[in-house]
């Protein structure tokens, strides 16, 4: 095994297009006192640039860099792995793929970067067609041929809407119908989200799909505004409470999903307690 080397941070480079987000939260907070008190204790992997004499591009370490950069160190270690853009895509999808809290949009797009590297190796190496490349993926990552292209399909979908799906408040399911809409139709779902302040059902996402080859253009809005106001059975009586009212109870970067898993959570105790307090009286 090679030996770190010690690198300016001046001459590191995100990697170009890489899927996941470096976030500004707790858990970075954390990371930048750690690296503070006791250095950077796994180095990066980074590979040379092949135009820029020592130039590095990271292909894992993005967060550790970020919070380096934040606590003042200017240097950092690095193992260096003289690999093909390609190879360092792989790398670096399957170095982040497996962790704790992974976003829907950040799944989608290392799906689709790691596709695309592993079809150009196959270009250029005989591994071969679009199908060894599915087959391939599916059994590295583990899972089926189809649930990694409709993880592919949602990087089809405006930021707005991927925001919405790593919110938790669209579907998974519902995200991959979308995603076939194009981007004006996209842009007429989100109108109708924010005009109506609801999203749409799956039933719903089918038919906008569906339909969306038959409309005319000057028709797009008006049909999927229509679609979008009809009222869904689990959307009638509900309690809402504003997401900025709940923030302060909450990580910052906390999905309306799990924020809803914990106010449950907490409800369960108190429903708890209260069978207790009667028990005692």
């Amino acid at each position: 095994m090679n030996t770190p080397k010690t690198i300016h941070i001046a001459n590191l480079h995100p990697f170009e297009g890489h899927p996941y987000q470096v976030r500004d939260d707790a858990e970075m907070d954390a990371l930048v006192e750690s690296i503070r008190e006791h250095g950077i204790l796994t180095p990066l992997i980074v590979r040379p640039l092949e135009v820029v004499p020592m130039e590095y591009e990271v292909i894992s370490g993005h967060r550790r860099l970020h919070a380096a950069q934040k606590a003042g160190i200017s240097e950092v270690p690095a193992f260096v792995h003289t690999v093909s853009r390609e190879e360092a895509a792989i790398q670096l999808v399957d170095s982040n793929l497996h962790r704790e809290h992974i976003l829907p949009s950040e799944k989608a797009f290392a799906y689709k970067m790691k596709y695309e590297a592993m079809r150009h190796q196959g270009t250029s190496s005989q591994l071969g067609t679009k199908l060894r490349s599915d087959e391939d993926m599916a059994a590295q990552v583990g899972e089926s041929r189809n649930q990694i292209q409709r993880y592919i399909r949602l990087t089809n979908l405006i930021p707005p809407l991927l925001t919405l799906m790593d919110e938790g408040r669209i579907a998974f399911t519902v995200g991959v119908e979308l995603s076939y809409l194009s981007n004006e139709e996209q842009r007429a779902v989100l109108e109708a989200i924010e005009l109506y302040d609801c999203t749409p059902s799956y039933s719903q996402a089918c038919r906008l799909h569906r339909d969306s080859e038959m409309m005319f253009a000057a028709d797009t809005r008006k049909r999927i505004l229509s679609v979008m106001s009809e009222e869904k059975p689990n959307q009638r009586e509900q309690i809402r409470l504003r997401r900025d009212r709940l923030q302060q109870y909450f990580p910052a970067d906390y999905t309306d999903r799990q924020i809803e898993n914990d106010i449950i959570a907490g409800l369960d105790l108190l429903k708890k307690q209260r069978y207790r307090d009667r028990g005692a009286r």
